[in-house]
């Protein structure tokens, strides 16, 4: 089972892939990240990420039919699986992890828009997700 390195590095395997991350979104911390950094400043994305990734993993009109409100229990899948942005030159796609403690990462892809197959990369970033160990 891949770590975050192996990870983050497979996710960069991607047709189009500029960048990825693995941000906690409560702390907005980068707890791994390889390439580019959108803006060139893996900190300062990993804080903005967050705060959008909390946002909406906490927003109880968007958690799944039947879970609580959007909190996030330990063991518990969160009530959102992803979060795609775009933009005019790239998309950015946020695929939240579960973990046995408290789920509260995300894995981030910045993909070029001419190079990159979004449905791909969300199905990929699925399966990473599913594999990732943490610990």
């Amino acid at each position: 089972m891949p770590g975050i390195d192996e990870s983050l590095l497979e996710a960069m395997r991607l047709p189009g892939a500029r960048g990825a991350s693995l941000v906690d979104w409560i702390s907005g911390l980068a707890l791994g990240a390889v390439g580019e950094a959108p803006g060139g400043d893996w900190e300062a994305t990993a804080a903005e990420t967050a705060e959008l990734g909390r946002h909406v993993a906490e927003s109880g009109s968007l958690a799944a039919a039947g879970t609580a409100g959007g909190t996030v229990e330990p063991g518990k899948e969160p009530p959102v699986e992803d979060l795609i942005t775009t933009t005019g030159d790239a998309y950015h796609l946020l695929r939240f992890v579960s973990t046995p403690f408290d789920s509260t990462v995300f894995l981030h892809l910045w993909l070029d828009r001419n190079d990159g197959n979004l449905a791909l990369a969300r199905i990929r970033l699925a399966e990473m997700a599913d594999r990732l160990v943490l610990g």
